[in-house]
């Protein structure tokens, strides 16, 4: 397969170009150049999408991944320039294209979310979901049967940029007591970087088409099960559960603050389905193969930088006090 990546040096792009290399297709990656070099074997045009996109010529591909694309009017005119010169067009999307609750079965028929202001272009948290789904639209009107749409959940795994997730496993690595999120059987769901990858490049190889949420099973993990897997790997550091009223009482920023925890009711994210894409050829690794890989790339990078989500230590121990301070005298309390 003849393969055009836009993007493909930040996160999911490097894991793209490994699942495409295995299968021996020749890639070219087209973007501005300043997240990371093009991988050896990989050829790479130098170019901004949003000004200019004659640096791609007239050339032609089996297919197109599309990474970041976050602005109708952009990817429209990728699309109009490549409308003709690509089989097919596989463009990532979010899961936050859907409202915080669900109205039906969690699938792909959702109604998506809409932009209070139609003509905005500004990606913040209020408008990129919308946003997301604007481009969706632009992308199956101009391709059609040829769109291929992948809307992920939390991707993590090794090379996150975010340290969502990456937290867990990084914050057990440093031992001592760590404070957890209650309840215990709280619903987790998220994707594999490289199983999100893998889906992609083996669905384009196989002319996968459609539109096709990619996360977890719902039920299948739940919020015990990801800190049981991650003190194995560590081999260190002891949960300390804590209740989610306490947590929101001292203004604890859930996803930001403590990944993974959505507090109860809030959204229904985790219960969206990926059983289209399953039937599909989606493949989901077990937990612990993505904490160990995580754990493994994070002491790689370093235990000691400090990470762009979860608790500070010195905010984690002032809590640590307080609920410990709160649950004495509870007890107290009580005899």
């Amino acid at each position: 397969m003849n393969l055009l990546i836009i993007g493909g040096t930040k996160f999911l792009g490097p894991h793209l170009i490994e699942a495409a290399q295995a299968g021996g297709d020749r890639i070219t990656i087209f973007n501005r150049g300043k997240t990371g070099a093009a991988p050896q074997g990989v050829e790479w045009i130098a170019g901004d999408r949003g000004h200019d996109l004659s640096p791609l010529g007239t050339r032609c591909w089996d297919a197109v991944v599309d990474t970041c694309g976050y602005v109708p009017r952009i990817v429209q005119a990728s699309v109009e320039a490549l409308g003709e010169r690509a089989g097919a067009y596989a463009f990532v999307s979010t899961m936050s294209v859907y409202p915080e609750h669900f109205s039906g079965a969690g699938d792909e028929d959702e109604p998506l979310v809409q932009l209070d202001d139609p003509a905005t272009e500004e990606v913040k948290p209020e408008t990129y979901g919308a946003l997301k789904g604007l481009c969706e639209d632009v992308v199956t009107n101009r391709f059609g049967a040829r769109a291929f749409v992948i809307r992920p959940g939390l991707i993590v795994g090794p090379r996150d940029p975010s340290d969502r997730f990456t937290y867990w496993p990084h914050r057990f690595a440093l031992g001592g007591d760590v404070l957890v999120p209650a309840p215990q059987d709280a619903p987790v769901s998220f994707i594999d970087v490289r199983d999100l990858a893998g889906f992609i490049i083996d669905g384009l190889r196989s002319g996968v088409t459609g539109t096709f949420n990619a996360s977890g099973t719902y039920g299948a993990l739940t919020m015990a099960d990801v800190i049981s897997a991650t003190r194995a790997a560590a081999q260190s550091g002891e949960p300390v559960w804590v209740s989610e009223q306490f947590l929101l009482e001292r203004g604890v920023t859930p996803w930001t603050e403590l990944p993974l925890w959505i507090p109860s009711g809030e959204s229904d994210m985790v219960r969206a389905s990926s059983a289209r894409a399953v039937a599909a050829g989606l493949r989901l690794r077990p937990l612990d193969e993505t904490v160990r890989a995580t754990l493994a790339w994070t002491k790689d990078v370093g235990l000691a930088r400090q990470l762009r989500a979860g608790l500070t230590r010195e905010r984690e121990s002032e809590l640590l006090r307080a609920w410990r301070s709160s649950t004495e005298m509870a007890a107290t309390s009580q005899t």
